[in-house]
């Protein structure tokens, strides 16, 4: 198998410093002290796939663009270009592309996020070349990648036929504003997988009890700090306790007073107490707890905690499993297990992650 490996080294850059993703926010990302994390990514998934397809022909573009991690993982690859300099853009990818459409790949495996997987799709436009995602961005929205990087290294080795999907993305100023409008970007052929995410649903449900119930739980515990993730459920237990939280940010209360809005990971962890709780709610038609539109919620944010997880019933009965992806594989291992999810004031519901 020839694969032709890309790598978006600034994706996901923005998410632990409360940016809601990283295209046009490089620099302020690196200015609050953001560290990539793409690469790291990267090698996790190209190590997985030197154990599984140790044979496979890897096809790659230069640093920063995914060189250094082939040959870190064992590979050999055979370089086809590199980038124009300074930081990499759209340009890049769709050379290295049509670079690797030239060479005939099997395979286009990519990390990065939305932003990547439309600019991949683009370029591939036209052509039957599959398209696999290694999930490294804040948001990803489009039903291209794999659930984890180990993941996208299992379906590349193993995939026999492929499908079309949808590759989607928003306008990220409009989600730093809570707006949430996903648009179809492109549709691409992907490997057929179990272990493929599927696209996001903005669908809701009533939860006016279910936030009633967390409300009253976070009174009766005043010395508690309580950590409330993104999404309209989780809004809606904000607006149980009176205030106005960011819609797509985490928010920090305690004691009946808002500790901050919209906080990065380092403003959660200062803000921590001795007793400490996560509110989130799974992202509907993936069943995300950690790892997609909530990058803040760290591993070392989430070992500080204990966890209830919240939903609407209808979110659940699309879901089959929750599913965890921290960038720490020993934290998801932890996790992984049955869980009782908040679904009502008093009602709980068993689910298992994955």
């Amino acid at each position: 198998m020839r694969i032709g490996f890309l790598l978006n080294p600034v994706a996901g850059m923005g998410g632990r410093v409360g940016l809601k993703g990283t295209d046009g926010k490089v620099a302020e990302a690196r200015a609050r002290g953001a560290e990539p994390r793409a690469p790291d990514r990267a090698r996790r998934a190209l190590d997985a796939l030197a154990e599984r397809a140790p044979d496979a022909e890897l096809l790659a573009w230069g640093d920063p663009m995914g060189a250094s991690e082939a040959r870190e993982a064992g590979f050999d690859p055979e370089l086809l270009g590199a980038p124009a300099g300074g930081e990499t853009d759209a340009d890049d990818t769709a050379a290295a592309v049509a670079a690797f459409l030239d060479a005939g790949v099997d395979l286009v495996l990519f990390v990065g996020g939305d932003g990547t997987a439309a600019d991949v799709a683009e370029a591939l436009e036209g052509s039957d070349t599959p398209m696999l995602g290694v999930p490294a961005g804040v948001k990803v929205y489009s039903s291209v990648f794999a659930v984890s990087p180990e993941d996208a290294a299992y379906v590349a080795a193993t995939f026999e036929r492929t499908e079309r999907r949808e590759v989607m993305d928003i306008d990220e100023d409009e989600y730093r504003e809570g707006e949430v409008h996903p648009e179809l970007r492109a549709v691409a052929h992907v490997p057929v997988a179990e272990r493929l995410q599927s696209g996001k649903q903005t669908g809701g449900g009533t939860v006016e009890s279910l936030a009633a119930g967390v409300a009253d739980d976070v009174r009766a515990r005043p010395e508690t700090t309580w950590v409330l993730g993104p999404g309209s459920t989780v809004g809606e237990v904000k607006e149980e306790l009176g205030f106005d939280g960011s819609p797509i940010g985490v928010d920090l209360y305690r004691d009946g007073d808002v500790l901050a809005l919209d906080a990065a990971e380092s403003e959660i962890l200062d803000s921590l107490g001795e007793d400490n709780v996560i509110v989130v709610t799974p992202i509907g038609g993936q069943g995300f707890v950690f790892g997609r539109g909530n990058p803040q919620l760290s591993p070392a944010v989430i070992r500080e905690c204990d966890l209830e997880i919240v939903a609407s019933r209808d979110k659940l009965d699309d879901l089959r499993v929750l599913r965890v992806d921290t960038d720490d594989p020993e934290l998801d291992e932890a996790l992984r297990g049955w869980v009782k999810v908040r679904v009502g004031r008093f009602e709980r519901r068993m689910m298992k992650i994955v």
